[in-house]
């Protein structure tokens, strides 16, 4: 129903606009009482897909990208469609509009989107009273810093969007690959970022319980770069890493909006972000675990990232294109694939 009738009808419409009728449809219905109604027909509930990663139990491996719901605004009525996990962010210390619009742009031919979104959110403090109110929804919040914040005092944002999440997220993403906040991308250097995570465990240690701190990488790194990364995890002791952030590459693109500015996302990136995830995977000797995310749209696409190295799996644009069905597919494959062991 989804592919054949209700995507059809939104993608006539502006992609930015659509997100913020569909948050506002799907809140609706779940108002008038349907949230429960969604757990039936997309909610896989079964011990088997329990997965326990860096110290949390995860309903199911399939959760919601960052980037989706940015302010926290709809992490309940989003779990009932069958996710495990939710995501929230990338949230900022202060509220920011993010870059001019038009900044969202769907590729249909490519099943694709290109977003220079440039974090858009109300600030750290907003999505904080919102999770306060959550009671059994498993989240992840990833942190970033504001634009007008220079490289070299970048570190203060990641602090205080961490110390202000810190009791209401189950895990942490520091997320330095986005490439529409001009620069971010240069704390992916070995110095800053080793600078960046180690000041985050220290504050971490600090705490009586601590949290568990991933980092979320871009899947235009070069092998040299991969390297790299593993040698910071393991000298952090950062608990794993997402792979991967959107590309700025537009090899083999067709559509009429491939020129467009931004962090490419969907089918195109199907195949880079899972070598990104087997190359971690061989080269730390699994020394860590791995969230895959990048142009999963199909089942197939899911197993091949966990069977490439990934403990959990994330969806954004596969989410958008599919619709919920997907999220209730891959686990019943993953279903499928234990029984058969």
């Amino acid at each position: 129903m989804y592919k054949s009738i209700i995507r059809p009808i939104l993608f006539q419409f502006d992609p930015e606009k659509v997100h913020h009728f569909t948050f506002k449809l799907i809140r609706f219905l779940n108002n008038l009482g349907l949230g429960g109604l969604f757990k039936s027909l997309y909610k896989v509930n079964d011990k088997r897909l329990e997965q326990e990663v860096f110290g949390l139990k995860f309903p199911n491996p399939v959760g919601l990208a960052a980037g989706f719901d940015k302010d926290a605004k709809l992490y309940k009525e989003l779990s009932n469609l069958g996710f495990g996990f939710i995501e929230i962010g990338t949230v900022t210390p202060k509220p920011q509009p993010g870059n001019p619009k038009k900044r969202l742009f769907r590729l249909q031919s490519d099943s694709a989107i290109i977003n220079r979104m440039g974090f858009n959110n109300g600030g750290v403090e907003e999505a904080v009273e919102r999770l306060k109110k959550n009671t059994n929804v498993l989240i992840g919040g990833n942190i970033g810093k504001n634009k007008v914040t220079a490289n070299d005092e970048a570190v203060t944002d990641y602090v205080i969007c961490f110390e202000a999440l810190f009791d209401y997220v189950d895990y942490f993403v520091v997320n330095v690959s986005s490439p529409n906040t001009p620069n971010l991308r240069a704390l992916q250097d070995k110095e800053p970022l080793t600078r960046l995570l180690q000041t985050l465990q220290n504050k971490n240690d600090l705490q009586s319980k601590r949290k568990p701190i991933l980092l979320k990488i871009a899947p235009d790194l070069t092998d040299e770069q991969l390297l790299d990364i593993i040698e910071i995890v393991s000298e952090t002791k950062i608990d794993g890493v997402i792979a991967t952030n959107t590309t700025i590459n537009r090899d083999g693109l067709v559509s009429e909006n491939k020129a467009e500015m931004g962090g490419l996302s969907g089918k195109p990136l199907t195949h880079r972000s899972t070598e990104v995830i087997r190359f971690l995977s061989e080269k730390s000797n699994k020394a860590f675990p791995i969230i895959g995310v990048g142009g999963i749209h199909s089942v197939n696409d899911a197993l091949e990232k966990l069977e490439a190295g990934a403990s959990l799996i994330q969806l954004y644009t596969g989410f958008i294109y599919e619709g919920p069905q997907l999220i209730k597919d891959i686990n019943k494959a993953i279903l499928r694939q234990e029984h058969s062991v």
